[in-house]
């Protein structure tokens, strides 16, 4: 057994385990990064990227069948299955590929394969091989797919999102469990490539949405496309040769069956805590034995170990695991001296088409507080119209009194750059008068947006608007 003593270990070679490695060196360079599976981050693996390559091609069959509506006739469609995944695997493996050359050039003395286990606070063994203590540890395991254990019955026709991007080639149909951020995006681009699609849910939920008028506008849209019903009841869902039988209620009540040839679970994600042997330690652990941690520091408890990332499940998105990574492996490197790290605003994108975005404070956050609404519906709005991209709502929360912009829900055009503008206004602490003091262009979909704001603005007790 080969024995290591370093300042910092990191363990996990992901988004958030990257950034603290980098963050920590900044302070030291005895620093170690602990990495059991294959090099490659979930986003650019099973996540982010190859989901985009999916509905990138599936937003060009949408285009193709919409194109006579402008009066462009194209002819029949045909989508290529296999042609797609290709592409999918060829560039998903691009991705990869960049993020496994990024960590195999940092100093080999600096990496170790194999599966980390605490054998005490300060040391982790690593795989049969070696035993590192170190003086200060970050946690950035990530996360995995998780469903209830009676789906497991399916076999292989039941698939997470991590094994849809090794099809050779599309289905014929599939049911989606679980109408959240993965189960929309993947179930949306499966049916504009062909693919007949059921999708059913608990409790009317839809995506990350709170507000209950944006959600009422994203159910109808998605309705139109593919069969959603975000409260099922579901009667049995059981093997039947090479695809699955199920059983439910229709929206009418009525009791109906289908076959499809894959059950997709996208009924959320747990951190990849368990095998840690985290119960060897006297860190701070919940009912989930997920360390108890500082949301500002990412410390857990008043140890040495920071934990960063979605082991953390605090804000599981790319660019906030990145944000952690770098609090936590600074506070590593720089222990005893542990300080907050910057947070960004809050900033939630669904890549849906129309797109769901959430930004600051949401609306069910703020249902117990006295706030202005502005809304704006883009079925009107010029640009939207005139791109036939005119469905959804935005709606805007405001501080009645000082007029401070608070947060929004869209689900519309183009809401991954509304929703960056809204994440700026909000991070600067912008009011809803400084927000239309912005420049306007026209004709453009933000136009909504300032329909929105203008309509927050006159609800304010005290209008603050400088400029007419």
């Amino acid at each position: 057994m080969n024995n290591r003593n370093v300042d910092v270990a990191v363990i996990g070679a992901g988004s958030a385990g990257m950034r603290a490695f980098r963050a920590a060196r900044a302070w030291t360079q005895s620093v170690v990064m602990i990495e059991g599976g294959a090099y490659g981050t979930t986003c650019a693996s099973v996540g982010c990227m190859p989901s985009k390559l999916l509905i990138a091609a599936a937003e060009s069959a949408h285009a193709a069948h919409q194109a006579p509506e402008f009066g462009v006739n194209t002819g029949a469609v045909d989508i290529d299955g296999v042609a797609v995944m290709n592409r999918v695997r060829r560039e998903r493996d691009r991705f990869v590929g960049f993020v496994v050359d990024t960590i195999e050039r940092l100093p080999e003395e600096q990496r170790i394969r194999g599966m980390a286990h605490f054998l005490d606070d300060n040391r982790i063994q690593v795989g049969d091989h070696t035993i590192v203590s170190a003086k200060r540890i970050v946690i950035a395991t990530g996360s995995s797919p998780t469903y209830p254990g009676f789906f497991a019955e399916l076999g292989d026709r039941l698939v997470v999102n991590d094994d849809i991007f090794e099809w050779r080639d599309l289905p014929k149909s599939v049911a989606v469990f679980g109408p959240g951020v993965i189960g929309l995006e993947l179930g949306q681009a499966l049916s504009r490539l062909g693919v007949d699609v059921l999708m059913f849910g608990l409790g009317g939920q839809v995506g990350p949405l709170t507000d209950p008028k944006v959600m009422a506008s994203a159910k109808q849209v998605f309705s139109a496309e593919f069969y959603l019903d975000a409260d099922a009841k579901v009667h049995s869902m059981v093997r039947a040769g090479d695809g699955v039988s199920i059983e439910f209620d229709d929206h009418g009540g009525k009791k109906r069956a289908a076959t499809v040839d894959y059950v997709i679970a996208a009924t959320g994600r747990a951190p990849n805590v368990s095998g840690l042997g985290l119960e060897n330690t006297s860190l701070p652990l919940d009912e989930k034995g997920v360390p108890v941690f500082d949301a500002e520091t990412l410390r857990i408890g008043q140890s040495p170990v920071f934990i960063a990332g979605d082991v953390n499940n605090d804000r599981p998105l790319l660019h906030e695991a990145a944000d952690e990574g770098t609090i936590a492996g600074d506070n590593a490197g720089r222990y005893p001296d542990v300080r907050p790290g910057l947070r960004s605003s809050p900033l939630g994108i669904v890549f849906t088409d129309p797109q769901i975005a959430m930004v600051g404070s949401t609306y069910g956050e703020l249902s117990q507080r006295d706030v202005v609404i502005g809304g704006v519906s883009f079925a009107d709005q010029g640009r939207s119209r005139v791109m036939l991209k005119n469905q959804g709502l935005l709606r805007i929360y405001a501080d009645p009194d000082d007029g401070r912009f608070l947060g929004a829900e869209m689900f519309g055009p183009r809401a991954e750059h509304l929703g960056h503008l809204l994440a700026w206004a909000h991070q600067m602490n912008m009011t809803v008068g400084e927000m239309l003091e912005m420049p306007f262009y026209h004709p453009v979909i933000e136009e909504g947006l300032r329909t929105a704001l203008q309509n927050a603005h006159k609800q304010l007790r005290k209008p603050m608007l400088r400029v007419a």
